[in-house]
């Protein structure tokens, strides 16, 4: 992976094709936990995927992100889908997800996936991405696009590319691919809205994405969710390592309501 590192940061695009050889074999893709329930969106079920194609300062993912060939097993999509749906049932939850990491990693993978969890009915996939292998290729989009029960949650990273920069260690540049997964998505009439990390952003670096996510649509703004850093003991010491300190952050047992 050496080689995806530059001086202004690495390609996250160089990185997921690296991540994928560790990660994924045909349609199989490893987890390191399936499957888990969670109070967030009122009650979800959720698969733990291991691999992701950022380096975010503030990630609480330990191994799993940094070691991900190393920890956990392969699972079919048939096997993911039948965990995810079984503890959904018994918990009387609407909503499943693959969480973790970075689950557009594996392309087949998490389209077999998401298939296999539509066909039982009634269940809604929630995918949660950094968006940077949609925003590179709009095919990923219109893949997505043919499921009526999927909404995209895309995870940005700060506020401007200079601060997604900084938080992830990614060129500057990547940061636009976030943004053009939003435009990918909504131009193929896949429902998706945008949750941006605001713990290290200044008044001025929300102002901008702001506008930015309104030249796109407007609906993205209305439909802007907040994100900030919750200080497990891990992040705590991966934000001093880095030197960054969040303007705004919670510690795990006192997480406000309204960002569960």
């Amino acid at each position: 992976m050496v080689s995806c590192l530059v001086s202004r940061g690495y390609d996250p695009l160089a990185l997921s094709e690296a991540i994928e050889k560790l990660v994924c074999k045909g349609d199989l893709r490893r987890y390191y936990r399936v499957v888990r329930g969670g109070r967030w969106y009122g009650g979800i079920a959720t698969a733990d995927c291991c691999g992701c194609n950022l380096r975010c300062v503030f990630c609480w993912s330990g191994a799993p992100r940094d070691q991900p060939h190393k920890v956990g097993r392969m699972y079919s999509p048939e096997e993911v889908a039948h965990k995810l749906v079984s503890l959904a049932k018994r918990r009387e939850y609407r909503l499943v997800r693959i969480s973790g990491n970075e689950p557009t990693i594996g392309r087949s993978h998490l389209l077999k996936v998401v298939e296999l969890v539509e066909q039982t009915g009634g269940i809604t996939f929630i995918l949660e991405t950094n968006g940077i292998l949609i925003g590179s290729d709009t095919s990923y989009a219109k893949d997505l696009s043919k499921f009526s029960r999927l909404h995209v949650r895309v995870s940005i990273k700060g506020t401007t590319p200079e601060e997604f920069h900084r938080l992830t260690g990614a060129r500057p540049e990547a940061f636009e691919l976030q943004l053009q997964a939003l435009k990918n998505l909504l131009d193929h009439g896949v429902r998706c809205h945008p949750a941006v990390m605001l713990s290290f952003s200044t008044r001025e670096g929300r102002e901008f994405l702001i506008r930015k996510l309104s030249d796109i649509d407007r609906v993205l703004v209305e439909e802007f969710e907040e994100e900030y850093v919750f200080l497990y003991p891990h992040v705590v010491e991966r934000l001093r390592r880095a030197g960054i300190t969040p303007r705004v952050a919670y510690s795990p047992d006192s997480i406000p309501e309204e960002l569960v």
